[in-house]
């Protein structure tokens, strides 16, 4: 019963991967510089790193703006959140997961009669608007930063081009990392109160309960990667506006930024060491932002080149999905509750009811969840381990055909 509770979750992680996390390699892949696989690969990699390793700093704030206290309220509103953005990802509209999941709990707040915090929730809508502003900015400055450089170096085509090719992949990880430390709150945010897991000691390091929920989003996100984010990544890379390799660059490096800067508790408290306010470590739409991104690219070329019927679609997507998840969460829960039965929260100025799945989750439970968490990385090890050595001897094979195909050519023109 705990793991059927964590599905739901698990589906709006695989939702999340098909469409928010495709928009990092989404212009590079558009731009033809990367391959749909290589980019599928590394995102999965790095995304899980930055939900493992940094995961935590946005999950309190969505706990600010509605405490789910039932996990049966917490495996509803990962539904509906989930259901809205595999809906919208199937007519390839890059919405926000963060969207979805803020109008889900805004959902669970009307219906279980619980105040919603305007001050969390204006602070998210905020993060909503100045992230593409900020990603556009960025975008700018940095495609006058590039070409100024590519001008002036004096660098050859050919080799300019390997050298963006070789940064894509590097801003590309740097972005994928970013993201699963920004967005993982928005996938396993809503169980971390309800799942009270054993530490699970992996030797080198140890992982707490929340970082394995985080672990099992990350994979379910990976998966939707891997799976279904072609169709959004040609409609960022390719619909909204032509990219060239290094606009492609830009875009990648100005969203990994503004991801990086919205998730870093470190550069925050930097920040307040200086005297300046905090950066709230809020989740960040990542559509938003590339889409921003590439906005300014647009506008700094000439509002000519953009599609802006595209865009206008986009923005439709936009203002549906809180209110398509609200709505569905809202519904969800009366069926949950008055048909199947299930806790699904109380207001919380009358009675935290901590939900009895976890009150009641006893030291076996907890062993056997985390095992089999344990046992999933160990597969994954070995599995990676193999798919790694069979890569590299494939590599070897083609560049061991490619110089034999180079000789023989050259030894027919003599």
């Amino acid at each position: 019963m705990i793991l059927f509770f964590l599905t739901s979750g698990l589906f709006l992680g695989w939702s999340l991967g098909a469409n928010d996390a495709s928009h990092i390699f989404g212009s590079a892949v558009g731009s033809k510089m990367v391959t749909f696989r290589k980019a599928a690969i590394i995102a999965s990699v790095f995304f899980i790193l930055g939900a493992v390793i940094q995961g935590s700093g946005t999950s309190h704030t969505l706990d600010k703006l509605g405490a789910v206290n039932a996990i049966g309220g917490s495996f509803t509103l990962a539904l509906a959140a989930a259901i809205t953005i595999y809906m919208m990802t199937k007519f390839a509209l890059p919405i926000s997961t963060t969207q979805a999941i803020v109008g889900a709990i805004i959902g669970w707040n009307f219906f279980t009669g619980n105040h919603t915090d305007s001050a969390t929730l204006g602070k998210i809508i905020s993060a909503w608007i100045a992230g593409p502003v900020i990603g556009a900015a960025l975008a700018i400055l940095l495609y006058i930063i590039v070409k100024k450089f590519k001008k002036s170096a004096g660098i050859h085509l050919i080799r300019f081009e390997s050298y963006v090719k070789t940064g894509l992949i590097l801003v590309g990880a740097f972005g994928a990392y970013s993201l699963g430390a920004n967005n993982i709150a928005n996938v396993m945010g809503v169980f971390v109160p309800a799942f009270h897991l054993k530490n699970l000691d992996l030797w080198i390091f140890t992982l707490n309960s929340s970082q394995q929920l985080f672990l099992l989003g990350g994979l379910a996100c990976a998966v939707g990667i891997l799976t279904y984010s072609w169709k959004v990544m040609n409609t960022i890379g390719n619909n909204i506006l032509e990219l060239s390799s290094e606009a492609a660059l830009v875009v990648v490096l100005a969203q990994a930024l503004v991801l990086f800067i919205f998730s870093s508790t470190g550069l925050s408290n930097l920040i307040v060491k200086a005297g300046l306010p905090p950066i709230p470590m809020v989740p960040v739409s990542s559509s938003q932002v590339i889409v921003g991104c590439i906005l300014g690219i647009g506008l700094y070329k000439g509002a000519r080149n953009i599609n802006f019927k595209v865009l206008g679609e986009i923005g439709l997507g936009w203002i549906i999905s809180p209110v398509a998840s609200g709505l569905l969460t809202f519904f969800l829960l009366f069926f949950m509750k008055n048909i199947f039965g299930i806790n699904v929260g109380s207001k919380v100025t009358e009675s935290i009811i901590i939900p009895e799945p976890a009150t009641n989750l006893t030291m076996s439970v907890q062993t056997d969840v985390s095992g089999i968490i344990k046992y999933l990385l160990l597969g994954l090890f070995i599995f990676g381990t193999i798919g790694i050595i069979f890569y590299i001897l494939l590599e070897n094979k083609k560049r061991r055909e490619m110089q034999r195909s180079e000789e023989k050519f050259w030894k027919n023109m003599k």
